[in-house]
């Protein structure tokens, strides 16, 4: 028993002397591991990122690793420890110790030996790289900031606003359609510059985002004007609105006798509001493309737009053919969002002409398709009137009409529109309803004369033009009264055939009033 007692005591008094052993073993290592980082972070040069300093602190810190390592292990670490380790590592501490030691790691915490990771350029911790992406050098640094500028080429087109504030450059040769390569229009640069919808731009864009298409990123000219002399342009609804006073003169020769026609019973002034009441077949898309060739022959400095809405295709054709104007047209295979967008745009682009001065002439043919194109694409509000029509659904096209005024400052915007009657809709008979009255001149066709042949197929009684006394001359004027007092007591089919057989006597307008003023 009592040797027993006194080996179990031996045994006792030895295991704390080899455990202390082992401690100051590990103690040693650890000190041993502590000067030679030390030495390596002393002949580091802190303003080089990769000195010579700092590749020995490497390579010493590297060939103590495994010591490290193994001492920290026999040293028993707890896992407590270790978890706070990782935590450090991930809120931006070194990367997984690729570089360092984990002796280092620990000096590091205790605020020594942290030259390595602060001038080394190679060891980033993760936070700072997500914050600073695209560094180093300043190579593509800010995410491409310089690149915002850059012009890849020059657009000319006609701006179109968006509601939300944007806008897209649509070109005239596309017949001003929406297409994706259309350039876009950011709205800080419409706010910047008061861009209004309608103005022709010419600038230069470059490469959009996110799948974009072109960019605009300057201005070169707008209408031609430079982006100072546009904002003194005054804008469309503060300029005077007055009666028109200047005739615009059709007779281009003894024929066509149509024109000859218009220019005594119906004369057009610039800044004229017309309405050509129009029963199907009776020739009204003829008389529009005369009307459209003598104002360009005329008067070549006067802007002619003809503008077909839900039209035939093979009238879009002809009218293209046969005038010498810009034409735009929404044909009747087109959707609704196409016949309201571009009737819009066109309107907007005669008020910029207007309001800087030059004198535009839109033949809009028809306002009946383009009040029943803005009646489907509005939807029902729940308010219809007779035939369908919804109550809202005239206010824009009877604005659009309404457009037309000369200025006193200069400038007029001239829109001759056709109405359709007869036609069995009852839709239709209520929209020219609206519309009569609006205009400041009228001139209606007749299906009998039509059925007969007879052209033009006016109806000298329901024809005539308000104010006719501020465009015609006085000797005109004079005529033009003592032909209309012969005409009226006549039937519409015989007053017709005699005016034209009478009109074909003499070759101009003018000897054939100075006659009628002689005889009478």
């Amino acid at each position: 028993m009592a040797a027993k007692n006194s080996s179990s005591t031996d045994g006792g008094t030895e295991a704390p002397k080899r455990r202390t052993r082992r401690r100051k073993k590990a103690t040693n290592d650890q000190e041993s591991v502590d000067k030679a980082a030390d030495a390596a972070t002393k002949t580091a040069e802190p303003p080089e990122p990769i000195s010579a300093g700092d590749q020995s602190g490497e390579a010493v810190a590297e060939g103590s690793r495994g010591g490290g390592e193994k001492s920290s292990g026999e040293g028993g670490e707890s896992d407590g420890r270790r978890r706070k380790r990782r935590r450090r590592r991930r809120k931006g501490g070194d990367e997984g110790g690729s570089n360092s030691s984990r002796n280092e790691r620990s000096s590091n915490r205790n605020g020594g030996g942290n030259s390595n990771n602060s001038n080394s350029g190679n060891r980033r911790s993760r936070g700072r790289r997500n914050k600073k992406p695209g560094g180093g050098g300043g190579q593509g640094g800010g995410g491409g900031g310089p690149e915002d500028n850059v012009i890849t080429g020059n657009v000319t087109g006609v701006l179109e606003l968006h509601p939300k504030g944007y806008g897209f450059i649509r070109s005239p040769d596309n017949n001003y359609s929406s297409e994706s390569s259309d350039a876009f229009v950011p709205s800080s640069l419409i706010e910047k510059h008061r861009l209004r919808e309608g103005i022709m731009i010419t600038g230069g864009v470059g490469p959009g985002s996110r799948g974009q298409g072109p960019r605009l990123k300057s201005i070169e000219t707008i209408d031609g004007n430079t982006l100072d002399e546009y904002l003194a342009i005054k804008n469309f609804d503060e300029l005077t609105a007055i009666n028109p006073h200047e005739q615009i003169i059709l007779e281009t020769g003894a024929k066509p006798v149509t024109m000859r026609v218009m220019d005594l019973l119906t004369p057009i002034g610039k800044g004229q509001r017309a309405l050509i009441v129009a029963p199907p077949r009776t020739g009204k898309t003829m008389l529009l493309q005369q009307i459209a060739n003598s104002v360009s022959t005329n008067h070549p400095e006067v802007k002619l737009i003809v503008l077909l809405i839900d039209e035939r295709p093979e009238e879009v054709t002809e009218m293209r053919r046969q005038v010498n104007g810009e034409v735009i047209a929404s044909s009747m295979d087109r959707d609704v969002e196409s016949h309201v967008r571009i009737s819009q745009l066109i309107i907007e682009r005669g008020k910029r002409l207007a309001e800087s001065g030059k004198d535009v002439f839109i033949l809009l043919d028809s306002i009946t398709r383009t009040a029943r194109a803005f009646n489907k694409w509005g939807g029902n509000t729940g308010r219809t009137m007779t035939g369908g029509l919804d109550v809202k659904a005239l206010d824009i096209p009877k604005k659009m009409f309404g457009t037309a005024r000369c200025f006193d400052e200069g400038g007029s915007l001239t829109v001759v529109g056709t109405a359709l009657i007869e036609t069995g809709s009852r839709m239709d008979e209520v929209i020219f309803q609206e519309f009569k009255g609006t205009g400041n001149m009228e001139l209606v066709l007749n299906r009998r004369l039509a059925e007969r042949r007879i052209w033009p197929a006016i109806d000298i009684g329901l024809s005539g033009t308000r104010r006719e006394e501020m465009i015609l001359s006085e000797e005109n004027l004079e005529g033009v009264i003592l032909l209309r007092r012969s005409l009226v007591s006549l039937e519409p089919i015989e007053a017709m055939e005699q005016l034209i057989k009478t009109l074909e006597r003499f070759p101009t307008n003018a000897e054939f009033l100075t006659k009628i003023r002689s005889i009478m």
